[in-house]
């Protein structure tokens, strides 16, 4: 076990808490350590079900754009070593449960709807802030939230970057259930457990018919996106979009 993901299994119910203080920025270490404990969980026939859960008051505030490796581990191609594993996300097969707080922004967004179930607090917030960064939705977000809120909710999220709070989450259906905060990891466990007492092989049957290709959708939404997101990262309007969010002020962007 590594310093970013730890695990236990109670009953049928997998348990990840993934801390990366202290907004819970993921890397290529961090999503290769997520997808670790999910294989883990997928090999084990105990498990029926898996509960998503980070540390802090932040879901996951999206990539770590500050560290020089945090988008990758080489100096070729970061960008697609980062989503070479954010894809294996998606090639579990149990079903995943996602307990939200606070904000899931850009690629947080994209890991809570890697789940199949997202439990919000109603202090969570949600954002696909990749326009004002300067820069081209990511993490498979072109294919995973058309598919959960529709086609021209999500074309709003993304032409405005605006940050969606949980009741509208809830009404946009991008949030299943809402909690109170303090009663989050409860909401989130009493769902897990409702799907944990049925029967294992029809819960990785159904979801395999229900999630059909996705997969394969998710892949080649990686492959746009990041053919689409490499000459941005070039420009000077994403070097002023990610230096405006650091800089707490707004971006004057000049369109080169």
């Amino acid at each position: 076990m590594n310093t970013y993901v730890t695990t236990s299994l109670n009953g049928h119910i997998g348990e990840i808490m993934l801390q990366n203080p202290p907004h819970n920025h993921v890397s290529v270490v961090v999503l290769g350590a997520l997808a670790d404990a999910l294989e883990r969980f997928d090999a084990d026939p105990a498990c029926r079900v898996v509960v998503l859960r980070t540390a802090g008051k932040a879901f996951c505030a999206g990539a770590d754009l500050a560290a020089p490796d945090g988008l990758g581990g080489g100096p070729v191609d970061p960008l697609r070593d980062f989503y070479d594993q954010a894809e294996r996300l998606f090639a579990n097969t149990k079903p995943i449960v996602a307990a939200i707080q606070g904000a899931a922004v850009g690629a947080g967004l994209g890991v809570a709807l890697m789940a199949d179930f997202r439990v919000a607090s109603t202090n969570a917030r949600f954002a696909a802030n990749f326009t004002r960064l300067g820069f081209h939705p990511g993490f498979a977000l072109t294919c995973t939230l058309p598919r959960a809120i529709g086609v021209q909710r999500a074309n709003l999220m993304f032409m405005t970057s605006r940050r969606v709070k949980a009741e509208e989450a809830l009404a946009s259906g991008l949030v299943d259930v809402l909690a109170a905060p303090e009663a989050l990891d409860e909401a989130a466990t009493a769902l897990a457990a409702e799907i944990a007492v049925n029967a294992p092989l029809s819960l990785i049957a159904t979801r395999k018919t229900v999630r059909a290709d996705l997969s394969a959708q998710v892949k080649a939404a990686l492959v746009r996106e990041h053919a689409a997101q490499t000459p941005l990262r070039a420009t000077a309007d994403y070097a002023e979009g990610v230096a405006s969010v650091f800089e707490r002020r707004p971006a004057q962007f000049i369109g080169r």
